[in-house]
């Protein structure tokens, strides 16, 4: 049997940029965060000819192609492992949450698969791989931050060039930079899964359009990003809660589906209740919120959105990105 994982992820600037719609015209830069939560896939040698596949429902078929699966039958046609394997999946966030876990789920897949080949792969090649499965194969209209993040770990600032070239550099930032960060910042479930599609999607057709306010929108949104890298090094976590908030203004404007009433009402409650900024992670919609609040008030915050019904999630920062943490197969 083969273990694989990879992390899910924080976006903490930038988020928005990583899509071809924008990085086509203009290049992207994201700076992401992975944690301490995760998507598992185990491989093992089936004794059947069949597949059997274990997710939220269970698939045993004869082949490949009659996969219903989409993530599963690519990774399988794409590393061509045809027959007599059973895979499973199981993971620490529920899908639709903001936290990237599709492309975790993606990328900890490739790597299981590849392990089950004796192949070793990079981390690179790990992202481009599932860059193609889903962006390509698949065309979802999704970006590379969540491939690489999930690949690489760490905190980690992506440079998206025009071509779609990634550049991936580990943000220099200090070990108690990162403690206070993790102190201060208070992530809370909303309740709401939703697809990233529809937000995305709409959200790329009004930069091909060329809307105005849209473009001029992920243009601040990518120089935030910048932003966040700088003050990541010098250490200025105060002001990175304060970035928050002018992220979710710009992000809110993006799309239709960004927010809604209830949405907005938590967020409003949260800063009311001392949180200095805050977004929704993702493409927004619903998933995970992101709430940056001083130690003095940070009880006082998390307090708040506990009444209000929202879940806490406690993380630490993950370092070590896509793994095989146990390989017991037999060929």
């Amino acid at each position: 049997m083969i273990i694989s994982r990879a992390p899910v992820r924080f976006s903490l600037g930038g988020g928005g940029t990583d899509l071809p719609s924008y990085y086509q015209r203009f290049g992207g830069f994201v700076v992401s965060a992975a944690i301490d939560s995760y998507v598992y896939i185990t491989a093992n040698k089936r004794f059947y000819d069949d597949i059997r596949l274990a997710y939220s429902q269970t698939e045993i078929v004869p082949n490949v192609e009659s996969i219903q699966h989409r993530i599963f039958r690519e990774a399988l046609r794409m590393t061509g492992v045809a027959r007599a394997i059973e895979l499973t999946s199981v993971a620490d966030v529920p899908a639709n949450s903001g936290l990237g876990s599709s492309s975790s789920f993606t990328v900890a897949l490739l790597n299981a698969l590849h392990a089950y080949k004796r192949e070793f792969v990079s981390s690179r090649q790990l992202a481009e791989e599932a860059c193609e499965l889903e962006m390509v194969r698949l065309g979802e209209p999704i970006g590379k931050q969540d491939q690489f993040i999930a690949a690489f770990g760490n905190v980690t600032a992506m440079t998206l060039e025009t071509d779609g070239t990634v550049h991936v550099e580990p943000v220099p930032v200090r070990d108690e930079v990162l403690d206070e960060l993790t102190n201060n910042l208070v992530i809370m479930w909303s309740g709401v899964e939703r697809s990233a599609s529809a937000v995305l999607a709409e959200q790329g057709a009004r930069v091909e359009k060329k809307d105005g306010a849209t473009v001029e929108g992920m243009h601040r949104i990518k120089a935030l990003g910048h932003e966040v890298y700088d003050l990541l090094v010098k250490g200025d976590t105060d002001r990175y809660g304060e970035l928050l908030h002018e992220h979710w203004t710009n992000k809110r404007k993006l799309s239709s589906k960004m927010t809604d009433d209830r949405i907005d009402e938590h967020y409003d409650a949260a800063r009311k209740a001392g949180a200095i900024g805050g977004k929704l992670m993702g493409a927004g919609g619903g998933g995970f919120f992101m709430f940056y609040a001083r130690p003095a008030d940070k009880r006082r915050v998390y307090e708040t959105m506990v009444q209000r019904g929202l879940r806490p999630l406690r993380f630490r920062f993950d370092l070590d990105g896509a793994r095989i943490v146990a390989n017991m197969h037999r060929s």
